[in-house]
């Protein structure tokens, strides 16, 4: 991959000295997370997305959680320490974090929001989350992952 191919969130990765791997697939505007992870032939269970939320305070919340999974948003606000938190809406996305749907990575947001990942990327010596654009990932170690965006792990499934 040539240095102008890289999406931003390779370039901050970069910045901070992080190892990761890059995936390109070919993107379809359907596909879903097991789909994507189909392509990439990798296990469903280490192939993560990015879910952004919202509090009943108001603040955002980011939650990464495996493709196969769905957010248990009782769970979701306990660990953010809301009464209770919503999917923001799709239109939303694009300028609250830069990402489009389908491309939202964790990494590299407008603005740091309150970050968990699901407990279960402890597990895996490396995981999946979107490289910030559709038809790219990123494989990269749990920790590396939570130490870049400064978050932690939870049972949010």
């Amino acid at each position: 991959m040539k240095n102008n191919d890289k999406t931003n969130v390779m370039r901050v990765l970069d910045g901070k000295k992080v190892v990761y791997a890059s995936h390109a697939y070919e993107p379809d505007a359907t596909m879903s997370g097991q789909e994507i992870a189909a392509l990439l032939r990798e296990d469903a269970d280490r192939v993560f997305k990015t879910l952004v939320t919202q509090g009943k305070s108001g603040q955002y919340y980011v939650f990464v959680i495996p493709v196969k999974e769905e957010l248990d948003l009782k769970k979701a606000a306990k660990t953010a320490g809301e009464k209770a938190v919503n999917m923001i809406k799709q239109k939303e996305l694009l300028p609250l974090t830069g990402y489009v749907h389908g491309g939202c990575s964790p990494v590299g947001m407008k603005k740091r929001f309150p970050t968990f990942i699901h407990e279960s990327a402890r597990q895996y010596e490396k995981m999946f989350v979107s490289a910030g654009k559709v038809g790219f990932q990123i494989e990269l170690s749990p920790d590396d992952l939570a130490g870049v965006v400064g978050c932690g792990f939870a049972d949010i499934v």
